[in-house]
C-alpha cells in the first residue's frame, strides 16, 4: 500500500519553491500519495515562536547562496524576487480553495514560477489575472472564494494544525509521525516513503 506525504508550503518561501519542483520526481520514485497543505508562513512563524532566516543578516546572506546552489543541482530556474518580502496571504487563500482539485498543481506551478522563476509580484492584480487565465480558472469565481470568510478561517486552521504538529517553517513534510523540515531533507522523505 502506498504511503502518503503531507506537504506544508507557502509561495513566499523560496525553499518551498525548490521542494515543489521536486515533488513530481519524489512521487514517481516512491509511488506515494500526497496531501498538499498550503499555509500562511508568517502566521506559523508567530504561532511557533520562529522567524524567517531573512531576518538574520549573516544567515540570509548564506541562504541565498545555498538556494542558488540547490536550484543549479535541481536544474530549475531561480531568481531572488525583487518584490520579496511580500505578503502571500491572498495567494495562499487562493491555493487553499483548490486543494483536492485538478487545479491545485497547475495553480501552484504558475504562482511559484511567477514568484521564483520570472520575478513577478503575485500581489499585482494583472499578474494574478494572467496566472488564472493560464490555469483556466474564472477570475470572478476565484475572487468570490478568496473573500469568503470560511476560506479565510480555513487557511488559519491549516496554520494552527501545522503549529500543533511542531511545524516552524516551510517547507515541512510529514510521512506518518516523522516530520522533515526543509527542501534539503527530501532524501529523508524519500527514505521514509520507501521504508
Amino acid at each position: 500500500m502506498a504511503k502518503t506525504v503531507e506537504f506544508y508550503f507557502d509561495i513566499v518561501s523560496p525553499a518551498s519553491y525548490l521542494a515543489w519542483t521536486q515533488i513530481p520526481k519524489l512521487l514517481e520514485e516512491t509511488g506515494a500519495d500526497i496531501v498538499y497543505k498550503p499555509f500562511f508562513l508568517p502566521g506559523v512563524f508567530e504561532g511557533a515562536g520562529s522567524s524567517s532566516p531573512i531576518t538574520v543578516p549573516p544567515k540570509s546572506k548564506w541562504l541565498f547562496h545555498d538556494l542558488n546552489r540547490w536550484a543549479k543541482t535541481y536544474d530549475v530556474p531561480f531568481v531572488m524576487n525583487k518584490h520579496f518580502p511580500l505578503s502571500s496571504v491572498y495567494a495562499m487563500r487562493g491555493l487553499n480553495n483548490y486543494v483536492g482539485t485538478d487545479k491545485l498543481v497547475p495553480l501552484g506551478n504558475a504562482m511559484f514560477d511567477a514568484m521564483w522563476a520570472t520575478n513577478q509580484n503575485i500581489n499585482d492584480p494583472s499578474v494574478m489575472e494572467t496566472i488564472l487565465a493560464e490555469v483556466g480558472i474564472d477570475q470572478a469565481e476565484y475572487m468570490e472564494k478568496l473573500n469568503d470568510p470560511s476560506n479565510k478561517q480555513a487557511l488559519v486552521a491549516v496554520g494552527e494544525e501545522a503549529v500543533s504538529r511542531g511545524v516552524f517553517g516551510a517547507p515541512t513534510f510529514f510521512v506518518g509521525k516523522f516530520m522533515h523540515w526543509g527542501q534539503d531533507r527530501l532524501q529523508f522523505v524519500k527514505e521514509d516513503l520507501l521504508a
